[in-house]
């Protein structure tokens, strides 16, 4: 079960659609759905979140705690959406763009996938923009 929380002002407009699209995601990964928390924050929240877990004193877009029991997924993914805001003018994109991208990272991490190394960094990109493309 997919379930969507929300710590500051903002709220998704498509919450069905994007269940959806996660749940086929991780079909397609050959995982199964547990219970997947999305948590909407601002960045003060997830600051506080990032120095207390990971003493890492750094602002980030997003932050997952895993939880997966062999290919079932179990997780809280913690979203900053001041820095998705950020980032999609950044990289010059549209905000429901970078969004839905930082939630199929969320979930690619549990399906095994990195992001420490340049070529894991690489595969996860690419397995982004796949996802991506069939939403």
């Amino acid at each position: 079960m997919i379930n969507f929380n929300y710590e500051t002002n903002f709220q998704l407009e498509d919450e069905q659609e994007l269940s959806v699209w996660i749940s086929n995601s991780i079909i397609e990964e050959k995982k199964s759905e547990g219970e997947i928390n999305y948590i909407f924050c601002s960045d003060d929240y997830l600051h506080k979140i990032n120095v207390e877990f990971l003493e890492h004193d750094t602002l980030t877009d997003i932050i997952s705690f895993d939880y997966t029991v062999g290919k079932e997924l179990h997780g809280d993914i913690y979203i900053s959406v001041d820095r998705v805001k950020e980032n999609a003018s950044d990289f010059e994109v549209p905000f429901k763009h970078e969004l839905a991208r930082v939630m199929i990272h969320g979930i690619l991490h549990y399906c095994g996938y990195k992001d420490k190394t340049k070529e894991d960094a690489s595969l996860m990109r690419s397995k982004e923009d796949y996802y991506l493309s069939k939403r």
